[in-house]
């Protein structure tokens, strides 16, 4: 998320808005790959749960370096710590996944309520970031490096958000509502967030201006 530096060393902010930009592309990327194994259904189930929940940990890690980027209780600060606490929900979610024998009701509200839920925080996270970099308004900037980043990492969070409702398992069925909603929005919701991170590691943070 677009975080004004909070640290006074222009090397140390150069250092953390890379390494949050690293951690969101791996965690684009292995999400995205859990993604599409699961919808070409090339791999066991065990093994994309893996593949998510080691993605799960390099957005976590991205999310909680963002919030050292940022000046504490400013807009992107907060944009920050609802993105970290939506990385724990996912966290949580795919945790759960690996239960066996769960019940629909069960696996609505160990995998899926967290999951949404999370969802929801990363389309806070987002409409913060999108007023921070804004100056408190929705506004169209396509010549500034965060403002691409933020929109890009947006449109991945609605596609997940997508994805999130499509996963809700039908009591009647013990199915998801839409597979394959669940996997191509989750596809390419993640690979948004992996451009998003590419983007920003060209980006250079200083102390007074706002970065992603």
């Amino acid at each position: 998320m677009s975080c004004p530096i909070a640290t006074s060393a222009p090397s140390t902010a150069r250092r953390r808005n890379l390494v949050a930009a690293i951690s969101f592309v791996l965690g684009g990327s292995l999400f995205a790959l859990g993604a599409a194994l699961a919808q070409l259904d090339l791999a066991t189930l065990p093994t994309i749960n893996v593949t998510y929940l080691v993605g799960g940990f390099f957005f976590s890690t991205g999310g909680f370096v963002s919030i050292l980027l940022a000046q504490p209780h400013q807009r992107p600060w907060r944009s920050a710590v609802v993105l970290f606490v939506g990385t724990l929900l996912f966290a949580v979610s795919l945790v759960a996944a690996f239960a066996e024998g769960l019940t629909p009701r069960q696996s609505n509200g160990w995998i899926w309520l967290p999951d949404i839920l999370g969802c929801v925080c990363f389309l806070v996270s987002g409409h913060l970031a999108m007023l921070a970099v804004g100056d408190g308004r929705i506004r169209l900037r396509p010549g500034e490096t965060d403002w691409w980043v933020v929109v890009v990492n947006q449109l991945g969070s609605i596609l997940f958000f997508l994805a999130g409702l499509a996963a809700f398992t039908r009591p009647a069925t013990s199915h998801a509502l839409d597979v394959g909603l669940v996997n191509w929005g989750t596809f390419a919701g993640a690979v948004c967030f992996a451009a998003g991170g590419v983007i920003q590691a060209f980006d250079t943070p200083t102390p007074t201006r706002t970065v992603v």
